[in-house]
């Protein structure tokens, strides 16, 4: 009967693919990171646009009582009348 021979198998890969797998592996964990912080910031500018939505529908109450029209130029400040007002 033949002995087989054993081969063995290495404990570690080598510095150079250490540092390469360590490099790719800490770019991914800075990418998402960063991920993480875009989506913070898009959540409170979300937050920011629907306060400034509240804003800007108190505002065409007001001008729409004071007024009898929310159509009004944002350029100018001018009113546009409908032909009914």
């Amino acid at each position: 009967m033949a002995k087989t021979k054993k081969v063995s198998k290495p404990a570690k890969i080598s510095n150079e693919e250490l540092n390469k797998l360590q490099g790719v592996v800490n770019m991914i964990n800075k990418s998402q990171m960063q991920i993480g912080v875009l989506q913070t910031n898009i959540h409170n500018l979300l937050h920011h646009v629907a306060g400034k939505n509240d804003e800007l529908t108190i505002m065409q109450i007001d001008l729409e009582k004071e007024y009898g029209t929310t159509d009004i130029n944002i350029l100018d400040g001018s009113i546009n009348y409908n032909e009914t007002n």
